[in-house]
Formats: structure tokens, sequence, C-alpha cells
């Protein structure tokens, strides 16, 4: 499988990507959306940032999912695995404000990270909020 995740611009975190600094992409839910149970290993993700083209993809090489979280699991999960996912020491109290009241987290190793060519995708059928589309080929959403 291809994926997409669309990243919030103002977080910063396709050149923390491209860097190396950035080596899990994780995915915070109230309820279980995609990729959960969808993502395997040796799959590839394309990024983008919210209203900008495709231009980075990277590798799938490990893949974890928690449930039933507390807000203390919440933050244990941040504290191991905060630093990989781009997150300082210093923002972890942010992160877990946010995701405190999440009940599932996905994180997604990645290698290979490269920057490639833009292209522009089209979300339509896969509904306008979608932050990660799941398909068998990435040539299904470019226009």
């Amino acid at each position: 499988m291809e994926h997409l995740a669309i990243m919030r611009k103002s977080w910063g975190l396709l050149p923390k990507i491209l860097s190396g600094e950035k080596v899990i992409e994780s995915r915070w839910y109230k309820n279980k959306y995609s990729p959960w149970d969808k993502i395997q290993k040796g799959d590839i993700v394309y990024f983008k940032n919210s209203g900008e083209p495709v231009s980075v993809k990277a590798e799938v090489f490990d893949i974890l999912q928690f449930s039933g979280l507390t807000s203390n699991r919440v933050l244990e999960i941040l504290n191991k695995y905060g630093a990989k996912d781009g997150i300082s020491k210093d923002e972890i109290g942010k992160y877990h404000e946010m995701f405190k009241d999440k009940n599932y987290c996905l994180l997604v190793f990645l290698k290979n990270p490269e920057k490639i060519d833009c292209f522009n995708i089209s979300k339509k059928g896969f509904g306008a909020m979608s932050a990660w589309i799941s398909v068998k080929s990435i040539n299904i959403l470019k226009i």
C-alpha cells in the first residue's frame, strides 16, 4: 500500500523528516482512523503540508499501535518516543495536553526519507478533512 499523510505546515515537520530528526510519524485518535490496521512494513508514505503539493516520501520500517490510552499512558509514549517524533523535551507538556484524551496512538517508523518531484493530489471521494489516505497506488490521487 501507499499512503498520503497531510501535515500541519505550522508544525514544520517535513524538514525534520528529511533531516532525519523526525523518524516517527505519530497519529493520535479518539476513534480508529486510517491507517490503523492498514499500514505495514515496506509501505511508502508520501507527505504534504496542508494546502501544498506532495513533496516528501519515506519507507515504513515498523509500526506500533496503542489502544485504551489514559493520560498517563499518553505521557509515557511521548516521553519514550517524542524525540524520534520530532518533539523536544520542552514541548512534551504541550503535546500531552493535546493528546491526553485520545484513545489510540499509531507510531509509524520511517526510513530513507527523500525529497521528490512535487505533485498535486485530489482527495475527492476520501473526505475533505482526511489527514491520512491509504491507497493501492499514490497515482490514484495524482492530478
